[in-house]
C-alpha cells in the first residue's frame, strides 16, 4: 500500500508564487537579475539574457582562473611576474590602474588585490601574461571556463573588460559566475569585501586606493563583488548581501549614473531580504525521517536527502505549504545503504511543485526464518509489523 505520513517541514514556491511579491516593484536600470543563493531561486529579473558588455565584471573571471590555479598547486600568491610594457601601458592610458611599471616583479597575490579593488587593468594584463604568456591565450582561457560553469552568452576576448565588441555576456550569466566565484572560492572571496589596497609602488610613494563598490560602505551586509564602467554600456554592479545564513546576489547594467548604479542596487538588494524567506527543507545527508520496515532486524530506517534542499517564499505565505513522504511501507527488508525507499513531495494549495528522492542512511539485514514466522503471526493476529 501507499503510506503517507505529513511532515512538519514549511516549504517551497514557483514562479507564480514568486510573481506575487514582483507587484509594482522596478529597479532603473536596462538589464537586471536577482538571485536568492542558497535555493538558487531567482527572485527578480528584467531583460536578463539582453546582451551587454561587462566592462570591468569581467575581473570577475580574471580572478577565477587565478583562483583555481592557486587551488590546484600550479599557482601561489607568492609567486611573481614581470610587468611587460603592454600591462605597464594601461597605467598610463587614463584607465583604472594599479599602477605597476615596466620591469616590476609583482607577486600574484598583490595582482588580485589590484584587480579585486583598484580594478587595474595594467594588473589583469600582467596577470594574464604571466599564467598564459599573452592575454589572448588567457581569454581563450577565461571563455572556455565560462561556458564550462554554464554561461551559454558569454565570449571573453581580454581580462580586464576595456572596452571590445568581442567581450559581451548578459546579467544572468555574470550572475552564474558570481555565485560559481562565492561558492568555489570562499576564501578568496574575502578579497572582495576588502575596501582599500595600498600598493608600495617601484619608484615612488605608496598608493592607496579605494574599493569601487559603493555598497560596502552602507553597513547594510555587502561583502563584493564588482563594478563596471563602460561608456555604451553605463553603470554596471555585480553585488552580493549576507545576513545571518542568507545571501543574495544581484546583477544590474545600464545603470545612468554612479548613484542610480548605488541607490537602485541597494533597492534591489534590500527588497529581496525584506520581501522573502529563505527556509531549509532538508540538510544534505542528515537524518530526515524514520521510515517502518518489515521482517528488518530494525524495525525502522534512517532515511536521508543527498542534497542540501533550501526553498525561498514570499513573506506571509508559509501557511500555503506542506510537505508529504510518500513510500511504499512497510519497506521489506533486505534494505541498501543509499537505496531510494520514498519521494518527499512538497506542495502549494495542493499543487505538487518539487519531489525528491528519500535514501536510506544504513543497511538493515532480514531476520531469519523464525523471527520472520513470528513477526507474520503477529501481523496476522494483531496487525503488529
Amino acid at each position: 500500500m501507499i503510506k503517507k505520513i505529513f511532515c512538519a517541514f514549511i516549504v517551497l514556491f514557483n514562479l507564480p508564487l514568486l510573481n506575487i511579491a514582483k507587484a509594482n516593484f522596478d529597479i532603473k536600470a536596462s538589464t537586471v537579475i536577482l538571485q536568492d543563493y542558497s535555493s538558487g531561486e531567482i527572485l527578480f529579473e528584467k531583460d536578463a539574457d539582453r546582451e551587454i558588455y561587462p566592462a570591468s565584471m569581467t575581473k570577475i573571471m580574471t580572478s577565477i582562473i587565478a583562483f583555481e590555479l592557486i587551488e590546484k598547486g600550479d599557482l601561489s600568491l607568492d609567486d611573481k611576474f614581470m610587468v611587460s610594457e603592454n600591462a605597464w601601458r594601461l597605467s598610463q592610458s587614463g584607465y583604472s590602474s594599479m599602477f605597476i611599471m615596466v620591469n616590476d616583479e609583482v607577486s600574484v597575490e598583490d595582482l588580485l588585490k589590484g584587480i579585486i579593488i583598484a580594478s587595474g587593468n595594467d594588473a589583469c594584463v600582467a596577470l594574464a601574461e604571466g599564467i598564459a604568456g599573452s592575454e589572448e591565450q588567457f581569454a581563450m582561457i577565461m571563455t572556455s571556463k565560462a561556458k564550462e560553469i554554464g554561461m551559454v552568452n558569454t565570449n571573453f576576448s581580454n581580462a580586464s573588460g576595456i572596452n571590445d565588441p568581442d567581450n559581451y555576456s548578459t546579467v544572468r550569466d555574470i550572475l552564474i559566475m558570481s555565485k560559481y566565484l562565492i561558492e568555489n572560492y570562499p576564501k578568496y572571496y574575502e578579497y572582495y569585501k576588502d575596501k582599500e589596497f595600498t600598493w608600495d609602488r617601484t619608484g615612488g610613494d605608496p598608493i592607496t586606493q579605494g574599493n569601487r563598490n559603493p555598497l560596502l560602505y552602507k553597513n547594510m551586509g555587502v561583502d563584493g563583488i564588482k563594478t563596471g564602467y563602460l561608456a555604451v554600456e553605463r553603470y554596471s554592479l555585480a553585488s552580493s548581501i549576507k545576513k545571518k545564513n542568507r545571501r543574495l546576489i544581484g546583477v544590474g547594467s545600464g545603470f545612468k549614473s554612479k548613484k542610480d548604479r548605488s541607490r537602485e542596487s541597494a533597492k534591489l538588494l534590500n527588497w529581496g531580504m525584506n520581501n522573502f524567506d529563505l527556509i531549509q527543507i532538508a540538510k544534505k545527508n542528515k537524518k530526515l525521517a524514520e521510515l517502518d520496515v518489515w521482517l528488518g532486524y530494525k524495525n525502522k530506517v534512517n532515511t536521508h536527502i543527498d542534497q542540501d534542499v533550501y526553498k525561498t517564499i514570499p513573506k506571509a505565505r508559509k501557511r500555503y505549504i506542506k510537505t508529504v513522504i510518500e513510500y511504499n511501507g512497510p519497506i521489506e527488508a533486505p534494505i541498501k545503504k543509499n537505496e531510494v525507499l520514498g519521494l518527499l513531495k512538497i506542495f502549494y494549495k495542493d499543487e505538487l511543485l518539487n519531489e525528491y528522492n528519500i535514501l536510506a542512511s544504513e543497511n538493515i539485514k532480514k531476520v531469519n526464518i523464525f523471527s520472520r514466522l513470528i513477526k507474520s503471526i503477529n501481523y496476522l493476529i494483531w496487525g503488529d509489523v
